[in-house]
């Protein structure tokens, strides 16, 4: 699937080739930190089928308890994370962040890792109550309960 997306203020934008039954949800503790989320999630593209339209991403380096170096690319400008990927020689596989891909709607998670540090509400979210927000950042309508 051919997808491209941006950072939130614009300066970062990219293409890339994706398979979208690989998208995935990741529970770690360092994605929950690093997103400043619940979880993150994301779709992987291959070296070659990932291409910076515009803007230079900026990267932070995190070691992993292994000692796996990740290289970790988002805008200087906004701070949107864009992607993760290895830091050592070889063919690289980008992990594209499903938040700032236009075509995110279509990119369904199919599998959940690191389960055994997600948060025990994230496994419920259909069963809590639901808002739309107004205009003026004020609840307006309960659409209710998802059964």
């Amino acid at each position: 699937m051919e997808i491209n997306g941006r950072c939130h203020c614009g300066f970062i934008t990219f293409e890339a080739d994706v398979d979208p039954e690989e998208v995935r949800l990741c529970h770690c503790t360092d994605c929950q930190t690093l997103s400043g989320s619940a979880f993150r999630a994301t779709v992987p593209t291959r070296q070659g089928a990932f291409t910076l339209r515009s803007g230079e991403v900026k990267n932070y380096v995190k070691i992993g308890t292994s000692g796996a170096r990740r290289r970790h690319g988002f805008c200087p400008e906004c701070g949107s994370p864009i992607y993760s990927t290895s830091e050592d020689a070889g063919p690289k596989v980008y992990n594209l962040r499903v938040g700032t891909i236009h075509q995110r709607r279509e990119l369904v998670p199919r599998t959940q890792i690191w389960c055994r540090s997600a948060l025990p509400w994230t496994t419920d979210i259909k069963t809590q109550e639901r808002y739309e927000m107004g205009p003026d950042g004020r609840s307006q309508t309960v659409t209710g309960r998802v059964p």
